[in-house]
């Protein structure tokens, strides 16, 4: 599995497809506070626009959210900031920083159809990697046969790097504050370089998967009109091997769309099956729509069992949604 060096946490040239996008991701979780978010900042400068989603993690079932917009017409990789988020690259591949001052919608995830209500959330982070930077730099890729990548590049992005690590810093909302301790907290960064489009994908199952310092999963299997695509690593005894093949079965909600436990079959290129279960905490189902369809992404922070051993992350669902607002594609 390829180790991407610094300059890819910087911007990429700019192609000229109308979703070129060059996107930041963050998540993490402290077991200990009870508390975590997931936050993306995508530029997209063919469409003149970078926007910020921010999620936070309450302690019990509640969840914090900030959307923002704002033009942007050329690309930037330094000091990324809308909607009152900033991201600060400290060290190349080393260190972020991750500030918020911006009001939010807080929601009870135990009461769905409560609506919310006005919130305000302040956070001071910093995410030290504990991996390298693994995944693709995507040079290439559209010369490729496989018909399952290259649908892939059009709609997710060519190239990208996942990365392990740990968080430190404070969160507020409302006058509470709870510690990210960088003792127990952990999470991944990801970053995404070309076409990005939320309609694109019939389905796809990411996992984000820390068990214990030394111990680190990530990938995706993603549904294409060509078959499905499996893409991830494993991280283990000091080195990254490529994941082939992600086998998933999952428990749901009465709803038939909601996961509440994924059993993760995780085969990696030496031949070892790495057995997984994720046991849901808590979803946020995140609504899209793109032209006549409609897309939910269900984020599921997990507490995820491996060798007798646990850990944190996220299991997260898309589904395609028909009329009916039934998955596309049956989950498995």
């Amino acid at each position: 599995m390829p180790i991407l060096d610094a300059r890819h946490d910087f911007a990429h040239p700019v192609e000229g497809d109308q979703a070129w996008s060059e996107s930041y991701y963050f998540n993490g979780y402290d077991p200990d506070a009870d508390t975590g978010l997931f936050t993306r900042i995508g530029v997209r400068p063919n469409e003149g626009t970078i926007d910020v989603g921010l999620s936070v993690w309450l302690p019990g079932d509640r969840i914090a959210n900030v959307r923002g917009v704002r033009e942007q017409t050329v690309m930037i990789d330094d000091d990324l900031a809308v909607g009152g988020v900033r991201y600060q690259r400290e060290e190349p591949m080393r260190r972020w920083r991750v500030t918020a001052d911006a009001d939010a919608r807080v929601l009870d995830l135990g009461d769905p159809g409560a609506g919310g209500r006005p919130g305000h959330v302040t956070l001071d982070l910093t995410f030290s990697s504990l991996t390298p930077a693994i995944g693709t730099d995507g040079l290439g890729r559209s010369s490729r046969s496989d018909d399952t990548a290259a649908s892939t590049a059009t709609t997710v992005g060519k190239g990208h790097l996942e990365q392990s690590g740990a968080w430190a810093g404070t969160v507020a909302c409302d006058g509470d504050a709870w510690t990210l301790d960088p003792a127990t907290a952990r999470g991944n960064r990801d970053k995404s370089w070309g076409p990005r489009r939320w309609g694109g994908p019939r389905m796809w199952r990411w996992f984000s998967i820390n068990i214990d310092d030394g111990t680190h999963f990530g990938g995706i299997r993603i549904g294409t009109p060509a078959g499905d695509l499996h893409r991830g690593w494993v991280w283990r005894d000091g080195e990254a091997t490529s994941i082939r093949t992600w086998d998933v079965a999952s428990e749901l909600a009465p709803d038939g769309v909601t996961h509440r436990v994924s059993h993760v079959r995780a085969t990696d290129k030496r031949d070892r099956v790495h057995e997984l279960r994720g046991d849901i905490l808590r979803v946020y189902g995140r609504p899209q729509r793109t032209g006549e369809r409609s897309t939910v992404v269900n984020e599921g922070l997990a507490r995820w069992t491996y060798e007798g051993r646990q850990g944190y992350g996220i299991s997260e669902y898309l589904h395609q949604l028909d009329e009916g607002g039934r998955p596309l594609v049956p989950i498995e």
